[in-house]
C-alpha cells in the first residue's frame, strides 16, 4: 500500500460524510488499491493540508464545509465550474500544479440526465433560495441552455447577488412573486429546507405549475422532502437530490483512482441503508 493513491474528504465537521462509504464501495468494485479517508481538519490547519497534498502524501481529495471558499483562494488554479461557482470541492495535481475543481453542478446535471429525461429542453426555471448550493444549480442550468432562471429568495438583495454574478439570464425576487414565477417554470429547483421538520412552511401554490414541468430538491435526507411530496401530489415528475450527491463524487474518483465509477442502484441503495441506519440507529 505504500504507493496506492491517497485521497480524502476534508471538512470540520466531517463524520457526517457520505463520501467514505462511495468512494469506498467503488473501490471495493473496481479492486483497486487505494485509500479514501474522513479527515477533520480545522480551519487553521486546512493551509497545512493543501502543503501535504503537493509534497505527494495525499493523491487528492473532496473539500467540504467550511473549507470550500478557502480551497478556491489557495489552489494554483481552478476549473471552469470552480471559477464560476466561486468554490473549491475536488483538490487533485496535475504535474506541478494543485487544481481545484467543482463537481457539483456536474452532480446536479448527471442525476437530471439519469432521473428526468427532458429536462434540458425546457428554457426556464424557478430556483428556491439563493444560498451557496444555489450557485452550483445557476452554473449547471446556464450551461444547459436556460435562456430565463428566476431566483426566489426572503431577501431579495441575495437574489440580487446571484443574478449580478451569473448575468442577464437569471433575476431575483421575492417570495411574493413565487407563485407567479412557478406558473411560468419548465423546471422548479428547491435548494431551502423550508418545509422540513422543525422550518417554517414552504410558501408555495405548487397548483400553479405546468402541467409538464419537473420538480427537483438537492436535499436528500429525507430522499422525499415535503417539496417533492407537494410536487409529486401535483402530477409533477421529480428527482429527489441523492443522485447528485453520487454524481458528484464521480470525477474526483477518476482524478485519484484513474477510474469513472459507476452511479447506478447498487450504490444509491447503499447510500440509502446508510441513511436509514443513521436516521434510526
Amino acid at each position: 500500500m505504500a504507493n496506492a493513491p491517497r485521497a480524502f474528504v476534508a471538512g470540520h465537521p466531517v463524520g457526517h460524510s457520505r463520501s467514505p462509504l462511495i468512494h469506498g464501495s467503488w473501490l471495493m468494485r473496481y479492486g483497486i488499491d487505494g485509500v479514501y479517508s474522513a479527515v477533520d481538519v480545522a480551519p487553521e490547519d486546512f493551509a497545512a493540508l493543501l502543503i501535504d497534498i503537493r509534497a505527494g502524501r495525499w493523491t487528492g481529495g473532496n473539500v467540504t464545509i467550511p473549507h470550500k471558499e478557502r480551497a478556491f483562494e489557495l489552489v494554483d488554479r481552478r476549473d471552469a465550474a470552480a471559477e464560476a461557482i466561486g468554490a473549491v470541492n475536488t483538490l487533485w495535481m496535475d504535474g506541478e500544479e494543485l487544481v481545484g475543481g467543482n463537481t457539483d453542478a456536474y452532480g446536479f446535471a448527471a442525476n437530471l440526465d439519469q432521473s428526468l429525461a427532458g429536462w434540458r429542453d425546457g428554457s426556464s426555471a424557478l430556483v428556491l433560495g439563493a444560498g451557496g448550493a444555489s450557485r452550483a444549480v445557476l452554473h449547471a442550468l446556464i450551461e444547459a441552455g436556460y435562456e430565463r432562471i428566476d431566483v426566489v429568495n426572503r431577501t431579495v438583495p441575495r437574489a440580487q447577488q446571484l443574478a449580478a454574478r451569473f448575468g442577464e439570464a437569471v433575476s431575483a425576487h421575492g417570495w411574493d412573486e413565487a407563485d407567479n414565477r412557478l406558473a411560468e417554470a419548465d423546471l422548479i429547483v428547491n435548494t431551502t429546507s423550508l418545509g422540513m421538520e422543525g422550518q417554517p412552511p414552504l410558501p408555495l401554490d405548487i397548483t400553479r405549475a405546468r402541467t409538464f414541468a419537473m420538480a427537483t430538491d438537492i436535499v436528500y435526507v429525507p430522499l422525499q422532502t415535503p417539496f417533492l411530496e407537494m410536487a409529486s401530489r401535483a402530477g409533477l415528475r421529480t428527482a429527489d437530490g441523492l443522485g447528485m450527491l453520487l454524481h458528484q463524487a464521480a470525477p474526483g474518483f477518476e482524478h485519484w483512482f484513474g477510474t469513472w465509477p459507476e452511479v447506478d442502484d447498487v450504490l444509491r441503495n447503499l447510500v440509502i441503508a446508510d441513511l436509514d441506519k443513521a436516521a434510526h440507529g
